[in-house]
Parts: structure tokens; sequence; C-alpha cells
């Protein structure tokens, strides 16, 4: 689980241009040959705003691999994510997609 919040540490009567948040719980399943269910969906949270625009709630998941490019390893995932509930402009969906080289020593 990552969460934190952001807010700037001005003094005016407002407490400032921004306070924002953001809870991503992370849940892996691997099996055998290296693939993987993942989820990991953002849910962010704007303080500054009205009640019903603040959060932005999605849920989804995917699909990962691990793989070697000769003897680099690589993993990868693609997963999307339907925003559940999100401000009136907000985005429908999300999908994200990520590949990382790994360096191990």
């Amino acid at each position: 689980m990552l969460a934190n919040n952001v807010w700037p540490l001005g003094s005016n009567k407002e407490g400032g241009p921004y306070n924002n948040g953001l809870i991503q719980p992370l849940v892996n399943c691997n099996f055998e040959g290296d693939l993987c269910l993942l989820s990991g969906p953002i849910v962010t949270v704007n303080w500054k705003v009205d009640s019903g625009q603040k959060w932005t709630v999605p849920i989804g998941g995917g699909v990962g691999s691990n793989f070697h490019l000769g003897k680099l390893p690589v993993n990868t995932g693609i997963d999307a994510y339907y925003n559940v509930v999100r401000p009136e402009y907000g985005a429908n969906w999300k999908i994200r997609a990520q590949v990382q080289f790994m360096f191990p020593k």
C-alpha cells in the first residue's frame, strides 16, 4: 500500500492552492511461467474542491510477465481501470502499460 498527501507550507487564509492525496493498494498474484495478475489502482482526492468532486476511485487490474532479453531481466505489465467515482469532468477509464529493465548486482 502506498499513501501520501501533499499540501503547501504557506500561511495564507485558504491554506494554499492545493491539498491532494492518494492511496494505492498493490496486489500481485504470481503463476508458473512468470505470468502474474496485478492490480494497483490509484485512488486520488482533492480536499480543496466541492464534496461531490473530491474523489477518483478506480477498479480493475491486468496481467504482467517477467522475462529476459539476453541476460537482462525485464518486468512488463498492462492494466485497465474504470473510475467508478470521479469528478464531473474526470476520465471514465485509465489504461497503464509498463516496461521495467532491471539491473541486478
